[in-house]
């Protein structure tokens, strides 16, 4: 199914119609509002396992860092998504909401992990 964003506002978005007041991590089958990272305002490796274990591997991972984008993407992250080949796009979350739409539209296999606020 396909799981496209209809608004973003700063800690809220809507996906699908559904709206989420947490952080999210959208894939295919499933957007998970209960995404915790291990760090609140720091993306680590292992904050993506949903995202690196998924079958068929994304193409793409779009991270939103936040409304003013606080949230840093550590370099390990990079690299692991490099040696697994997955493209990776952060941006700001209005901004990553649009490009995660955009790929889905294009019919590309992207999942989005989106801070909502700060």
């Amino acid at each position: 199914m396909v799981r496209l964003i209809d608004a973003y506002r700063f800690g809220t978005i809507v996906v699908n119609g559904k709206r989420y007041t947490s952080d999210v991590l959208i894939l295919p089958e499933k957007v998970m509002d209960d995404w915790r990272r291990r760090e609140g305002h720091r993306l680590h490796v292992d904050d993506l396992k949903e995202v690196l274990n998924a079958e068929p591997k994304p193409e793409s991972l779009i991270v939103g860092t936040g409304y003013f984008g606080l949230m840093k993407v550590l370099s390990e992250v990079e690299e692991s998504l490099r040696t697994r080949r997955i493209g990776f796009v952060a941006q700001r979350t209005k901004q990553a909401c649009q490009t995660f739409n955009d790929l889905l539209k294009s019919r590309r296999r992207a999942v989005a992990a989106l801070h909502l606020a700060c």
